[in-house]
């Protein structure tokens, strides 16, 4: 899955404003946001790869206090496998000096990770791959043949794009993770995601805010206080739904309340010292099929999306 979309990408690569190479091993390289200048088109491609292409994904406008911004909007009717099994960034990458956050279905050959695949029951095997790399250096033949080897597949069948956090298409693809970041933070609660029948999200694209920390801060504030989720999905015991809902939205962290960025740099530039529970949209909506009732908790915060965004009204 995502190997057709690579190849639908590369047809456009002028268009997208992408820069493509092939490395000395036979991987292909995509760069769309570190040394080319991408944008919000290949941005939709990306987030198109990290869901596996089984999702829908649009840009939409989103409006933050009277200013209208691009935003992002997904839906998918294969919620665990589009969003846990293949977008979800827990593939680390490291070699020597090179770091990378892996998404895409190259991430199922490779089991990233194992524990996630037995829970949802989802396996798959293929002879190529396809992976996204969030990174602000493109890989080299090392960088892929390590990755390939993950994959049990030959280099020259690995397709790789690559956007840093501080580009167009980088910021696209991580507002396009709105219904992950609900479904993961499920996840994470104990819940069984499995019971999802489907998801739909949109979130803000935050502007390009500054250094990448900056701009890693600032996506994240874009589903934090700007993403709003809904959710079909089949729950008999309602009351216990409802003590999942909420503890959902991000409103329920202890970090709530401040721009990401401010909470990192006062954590020490440490994740495991910020509350983990902030990672999720800021409202979400579940729409519970055998009894038909829809249950809502979390609100937009356009107020530090503002902030967040550097946002400023000249009059």
């Amino acid at each position: 899955m995502g190997f057709e979309v690579f190849e639908e990408m590369l047809d456009y690569e002028d268009e997208l404003q992408l820069e493509v190479h092939e490395l000395e091993n036979g991987t292909v390289v995509a760069d769309a946001g570190v040394k080319a200048r991408g944008g919000l088109g290949a941005g939709i491609y990306l987030s198109r790869l990290c869901m596996a292409d089984l999702a829908d994904v649009q840009l939409t406008p989103c409006d933050v206090k009277g200013v209208l911004l691009p935003g992002v909007q997904v839906a998918t009717d294969h919620p665990a496998v589009s969003c846990m099994a293949s977008q979800c960034a827990m593939w680390q990458i490291k070699l020597d000096k090179y770091f990378a956050m892996g998404s895409g279905p190259a991430r199922v050959l490779a089991r990233k990770t194992k524990d996630l695949y037995e829970k949802i029951g989802f396996e798959e095997f293929a002879d190529v791959g396809v992976l996204v790399l969030e990174s602000n250096k493109l890989p080299d033949a090392a960088v892929s043949a390590q990755i390939a080897e993950k994959c049990n597949i030959d280099p020259a069948d690995l397709r790789l794009a690559v956007a840093s956090t501080d580009s167009v298409a980088g910021l696209v693809q991580v507002s396009a993770r709105v219904v992950e970041t609900g479904l993961h933070k499920l996840f994470t609660m104990g819940f069984d995601i499995a019971t999802i029948k489907s998801g739909w999200g949109r979130a803000p694209i935050s502007p390009l805010v500054g250094d990448a920390t900056m701009c890693m801060g600032s996506s994240n504030d874009a589903i934090i206080y700007g993403g709003e989720t809904y959710y079909t999905l089949e729950y008999e015991d309602l009351e216990e739904l409802q003590q999942y809902l909420k503890g959902m939205p991000s409103l329920a962290s202890r970090d709530y309340g401040a721009p990401f960025y401010r909470t990192f740099k006062a954590a020490g530039f440490d994740f495991f010292k910020v509350d983990h529970n902030v990672f999720a949209p800021a409202k979400v909506v579940l729409n519970e099929t055998k009894s038909r009732r829809t249950l809502v908790c979390g609100r937009v915060n356009a107020d530090v999306l503002m902030e967040s965004f550097n946002l400023e009204t000249i009059s």
